[in-house]
């Protein structure tokens, strides 16, 4: 039985684990949880057979067969990583999926890619709350000893930690209607204040039977490495949802977040956006 392929992705800190872990609680779906290098695989294998002069050489002769075995090939090992799951959909979570959207669809055309977003204050400031915890350990890229406006730039450049997907993100706008249809958008906000709405919602438009979550009797899963990250990206599952407090965000660190991103807001939160035009 050939599951259909479900990826989530989206902005970090911004429920994309709690996400996982409701997905997790639907019958029909297998979901392990975890961050996947599923993508960074296929990725790796592109760029791999891409620089392989065999490969190469056989594309001036048989161009048509040759490309169909990559396709194929390609096709098996996503279709391998999860083989024989006996589940209706499966789900896989790496926020790369953003990025290549369109070449998960040539591999399984039946894709769908559900994509989780917060207000990017919020973003910010649950990764710099979670630093001031853990003060003393440094970030992978090596941030703690820039002062909170460096770091917050640093945060949003577009190779970094909310700059990279936030690309990604923004990206999106220029992709045929047909792929955007293959996206789905959960705001971080909207899953805290209504989980049972918000995943009845998301179970319809995956094409599942209904379920209802039960948001304060959830299993708790397999917990992700957050040392690998230095322990200021954390991944933890609760039993049940709470909403997270509001983090103080300094005013000039979120009106040059509101100001740079000002698209991100129009689209998805139009009130903050027309607030700041006001």
């Amino acid at each position: 039985m050939t599951s259909n392929f479900i990826g989530v992705a989206g902005l970090p800190r911004a429920g994309s684990t709690l996400l996982c872990q409701l997905l997790a609680q639907h019958p029909d779906l297998h979901c392990e949880g975890n961050s996947s290098p599923l993508c960074n695989a296929l990725l790796s294998l592109r760029r791999t057979i891409s620089d392989d002069s065999f490969f190469l050489s056989q594309l001036d002769t048989s161009f048509d067969a040759s490309y169909e075995h990559l396709k194929t090939a390609m096709q098996g090992f996503l279709r391998g990583w999860y083989k024989d799951c006996g589940k209706q959909g499966v789900v896989d979570k790496n926020r790369a999926w953003l990025h290549c959207v369109e070449m998960l669809l040539q591999l399984a055309p039946e894709a769908k890619l559900v994509v989780c977003v917060r207000e990017l204050g919020q973003v910010y400031g649950s990764i710099e709350a979670q630093h001031q915890r853990t003060i003393l350990l440094d970030f992978v890229d090596h941030l703690a000893d820039y002062d909170r406006m460096g770091r917050a730039d640093m945060l949003f450049a577009k190779d970094r930690t909310i700059g990279a997907p936030l690309s990604s993100l923004h990206a999106l706008l220029d992709l045929p209607g047909e792929v955007q249809k293959k996206l789905y958008f959960v705001r971080f906000e909207d899953l805290m204040a209504r989980p049972v709405e918000c995943m009845s919602h998301l179970y319809a438009w995956l094409g599942l039977s209904p379920w209802q979550i039960q948001p304060d009797k959830l299993a708790v899963g397999i917990q992700e490495s957050d040392s690998h990250y230095r322990m200021k990206y954390t991944h933890r599952q609760y039993a049940a949802i709470s909403a997270p407090k509001q983090h103080a965000i300094p005013p000039r660190i979120q009106a040059q977040i509101e100001s740079a991103y000002s698209w991100f807001y129009e689209m998805y939160y139009p009130q903050t956006a027309a607030s700041s035009r006001t």
